[in-house]
């Protein structure tokens, strides 16, 4: 596996030097002993950037390549486990060359919740992590602003899990074990499922404990989640024909994980499909970009905002808006972004149900795909509004094979060579491809070819003409 060079946003910030957001560890075969210190104490503050293999002073020197496999694994393990770091957290490493030096980076988002290590509760300022375990002032005063700013973390004392669905929490339970076989939450209970999740929980400064927001969202019924939030709802609209008003509408206020089915069926009812090879994997290309708009839609909402969220499919656009509070106003430079969780429980569960990936990735994922969709760039408005996006022009041409990432120079030679012919068979491609190949084995080469005439058939590029014994293949028109 190629590992991409350290882009230039995060080689800045090792520039710029340690600071209360950005930690250099040492770490050359193994996590630092102090590491879940640093976690907690971003988690617990303002989140940050997490460098392994860069020394105190900023000198970069890399970590073993042999150990980066199990400092990988023993990182995720620890997450999980709630003796390591309470309540636990779904974070990622990645790695990154500089030069030919290897380092791993961690992101650490900023919590809703107050979270402990085995050594205590660690809060963080320009001089690194520093203890709070026995400072109830500053324990109290980080509980309040944890509860100021994240209105999921409202907790309902008199909601019980009967106003919550059954059916949910266990379907939830199986897309999570589906993903992760051995998964805790399989064997917990319905309660301590949400104890794990951080959906039920206790207020150690008010006493409260119960379902918070997070938990109704996501597992709500219906008149229970209206009970909560009376203006709660996010609107799916189609303006094509009907520019004043809409030609199809649905106006959703169910919980989190119905709303997130509701809103990719739209978008599949009246977006067409296209499919794309990455790798050795057939996509839908329409369908990974409804996934990250539909999911950043629900997850990244200021619930706190009566404002509904909507999607809205125009002959033009695709795009969606989402009340918000926004860091910088104005739109955003991916070359320069720091992503942060507006809701990180409600976040944390879609990673572990599988509906949502590493912070962040959406914005990114929508620009690289929908470059193949339709040849548009999408834009993402940091505002009071939250705004993405997404054109849907349509190609000049139908065929602009330069123009399509995914055909590489040996799928245009056989294109080219396809295109110039009155028809081929499968044997006169074998006998054209062949030496353009670094192999000699003859059942890699008959892969590999029918690999990429099965690539360009899917394409509606080519298809086949002639009998069943002697088939030609020709240009599609």
């Amino acid at each position: 596996m190629m590992i991409d060079q350290i882009p230039e946003n995060l080689l800045k910030l090792i520039k710029d030097g340690e600071s209360s957001t950005v930690e250099f560890k040492t770490a050359k075969k193994n996590l630092p002993d102090s590491l879940f210190e640093t976690v907690c104490s971003m988690l617990n503050r303002n989140g940050g950037h997490i460098f392994l293999g860069v020394q105190d002073d900023g000198e970069i020197i890399g970590v073993y390549k042999d150990y980066v496999k199990n400092m990988k694994k023993d990182f995720a393990n620890l997450c999980n486990n709630s003796e390591k770091i309470s309540p636990t957290v779904h974070l990622e490493i990645k790695e990154y060359m500089y030069g030919e030096k290897e380092i791993l980076y961690i992101y650490v988002y900023e919590s809703s919740d107050v979270h402990k290590t085995a050594n205590g509760i660690f809060d963080r300022n320009e001089d690194g992590d520093f203890e709070i375990t026995r400072n109830t002032s500053l324990i109290s005063q980080l509980y309040i602003r944890k509860s100021s700013t994240y209105i999921e973390n409202k907790i309902y004392p008199f909601a019980t899990i009967d106003d919550l669905r059954k059916d949910l929490i266990d379907k939830a339970r199986n897309m999570t074990v589906n993903r992760v076989a051995n998964h805790p939450w399989a064997e917990m209970n319905d309660l301590d499922m949400l104890r794990s999740a951080s959906l039920y929980e206790k207020n150690l400064q008010t006493g409260e404990e119960g379902i918070n927001l997070a938990g109704l969202l996501l597992f709500g019924k219906d008149d229970v989640i209206a009970s909560a939030l009376s203006y709660y709802k996010t609107d799916a609209i189609l303006k094509v024909d009907n520019v004043d008003r809409y030609d199809d509408r649905d106006d959703i206020r169910t919980n989190l994980i119905e709303s997130y089915e509701r809103l990719i069926n739209f978008v599949k009812k009246h977006l067409n499909e296209k499919f794309y090879m990455d790798g050795n994997q057939r996509i839908n290309i329409r369908d990974v970009i409804a996934r990250e708009l539909c999911v950043n839609l629900l997850i990244h909402r200021e619930y706190a905002n009566p404002i509904p969220a909507r999607l809205i499919i125009t002959k033009e656009s695709i795009m969606t808006e989402n009340a918000n509070r926004p860091r910088n106003i104005g739109y955003i430079d991916l070359n320069n972004y720091s992503p942060y969780p507006k809701n990180p429980k409600i976040a944390n569960f879609f990673k572990e149900i599988g509906l949502a990936e590493e912070l962040g990735s959406g914005i990114k994922t929508i620009t690289k795909y929908n470059k193949i969709y339709s040849g548009g760039v999408p834009s993402f408005k940091d505002d009071e509004i939250f705004t993405v996006t997404v054109p849907l022009t349509e190609k000049v041409t139908d065929i602009v094979l330069d123009a399509i990432e995914e055909m590489d120079e040996l799928k245009i030679k056989l294109f080219d060579y396809i295109k110039n012919s009155n028809g081929v068979s499968r044997q006169e491609i074998n006998d054209y491809m062949y030496p353009l190949f670094d192999t000699t084995d003859e059942n890699e080469l008959n892969n590999k070819t029918r690999y990429i005439i099965n690539f360009l058939r899917e394409r509606n590029l080519i298809h086949n003409k002639g009998t069943k014994n002697k088939p030609k293949w020709i240009l599609k028109k």
